[in-house]
């Protein structure tokens, strides 16, 4: 890959992660500013529903009669639009209106996920060693657009989605220019079971079985992190809220450096385990981070901190689990699976379970018991690790197996 391929495609990540960033994180305190506290979950389960919709839009649409960087291109122009509009519904709007508009912006959004990973592989002359610099850009994207949303304290204005809609209307117009994408050139007759990666419980076993459901119990406590952390923070004082959120990104960073060496030494189970158990950790953290003296920083900074631990040791474990237990042929549609459990059903189901607790404890005057709202997730994520812990077996992997699915990225 040349230098001016590699720049290109470096800022496409950053772009495609500073548009979700820089709205995303601190949406649920301006929903709360705004008079739609009791809408957060809601709000935030439609990344789950577009999550469910988007291999179906990439296996009968994308894959078949467009290349890759227009139809990217025409999702985020038609994104932009609708986040200048969403940017619109202040005090006083419909609050369904609210949940219906985000929607379909995040079903515009979603599929241009997999279709930036899609326009950089098909670039890249050599992906283990190439597509893992430029992905990085990505986190990058996404810690620029909080450190800029948070040292300005713009969590409780309409700014962050302004800013979204204009990157999103650039990144639109930018996207025709990246490298050609052609459709598959072989055609496959359109089957729902496979796009969405259901025949994988077939070939998976009984682990995999096991694996799914402990996944999928895993991500409902962790919506709790995504839909309130922010709005959290702020209620409770902290300053530049955003911005000390960001300290979870570069964590994220530094553990995917160790977790090769923890595979090989723990193996997946545990590596999994200790990634669950430390969702449950940082939500008492989170419960007992603020104090009628107000917040206690340096045990809300441990809670965020811990995001490296609770995303990569759970999440890029789950996929290196995967590329493990399948093979080339149906590789793919597992992860694909995997993806439509995590962050399509289990996002879905655990920001509208999150919605109710958050609502059921909201106190007087619009203050809320955070204490309690903290430790049902926390209860829940460290039974599941018990539980996974307990049933789960991992069958022995080699030490080329250990890594490899690592250096693919």
């Amino acid at each position: 890959m040349n230098a001016n391929t590699r720049f290109r495609l470096s800022l496409m990540m950053f772009v495609q992660y500073f548009v979700w960033g820089a709205w995303w994180v601190p949406l649920g305190t301006l929903l709360a500013t705004n008079g739609f506290d009791d809408i957060i979950g809601q709000v935030y389960a439609t990344q789950g529903y577009a999550a469910i919709l988007a291999p179906l839009f990439i296996g009968v649409i994308a894959d078949r009669y467009f290349s890759a960087e227009k139809v990217m291109g025409v999702l985020h122009l038609c994104g932009a639009a609708c986040l200048f509009y969403v940017s619109t519904l202040g005090p006083g709007s419909d609050p369904q209106q609210v949940v219906l508009a985000v929607l379909v912006y995040m079903i515009f959004y979603m599929p241009t996920l997999p279709l930036s990973t899609t326009i950089a592989f098909n670039a890249s002359s050599d992906t283990t060693k190439e597509f893992p610099t430029i992905r990085v850009f990505g986190t990058l994207g996404w810690i620029v657009a909080g450190l800029g949303i948070g040292f300005a304290r713009l969590e409780q204005t309409n700014i962050p989605i302004l800013i979204s809609a204009g990157a999103s209307l650039f990144y639109g117009l930018y996207s025709f220019t990246l490298p050609s994408t052609p459709p598959r050139a072989v055609w496959e007759p359109i089957n729902p079971v496979r796009l969405l990666g259901l025949d994988a419980l077939k070939g998976g076993g009984r682990l995999f079985v096991i694996f799914i459901v402990a996944s999928l119990m895993t991500t409902i406590p962790l919506s709790f992190y995504y839909a309130y952390t922010n709005t959290y923070l702020v209620e409770s004082g902290v300053d530049r809220a955003a911005a000390i959120q960001t300290l979870g990104q570069m964590s994220e960073m530094a553990f995917l450096l160790l977790l090769p060496l923890l595979l090989l030494r723990l193996g997946i189970k545990w590596v999994m385990v200790i990634g669950m158990i430390a969702w449950a950790v940082r939500y008492v953290m989170f419960a007992y981070g603020v104090t009628s003296l107000g917040p206690v920083m340096p045990v809300l900074l441990v809670g965020i901190l811990l995001h490296g631990i609770c995303y990569d040791f759970f999440f890029v474990a789950g996929q290196i689990y995967v590329d493990r237990t399948f093979g080339p042929e149906t590789r793919a549609r597992a992860q694909s699976f995997l993806a439509l459990i995590t962050l399509g059903v289990g996002m879905a189901i655990g920001a509208l379970f999150a919605n109710s607790v958050y609502v059921a404890n909201t106190l007087a005057a619009g203050a809320h018991d955070w204490k309690t709202i903290w430790l049902i997730p926390a209860g829940l994520a460290f039974a599941t690790a018990v539980i996974f812990a307990v049933v789960f077996r991992e069958r022995k992997a080699s030490p080329i197996e250990a890594t490899a699915p690592l250096s693919r990225g």
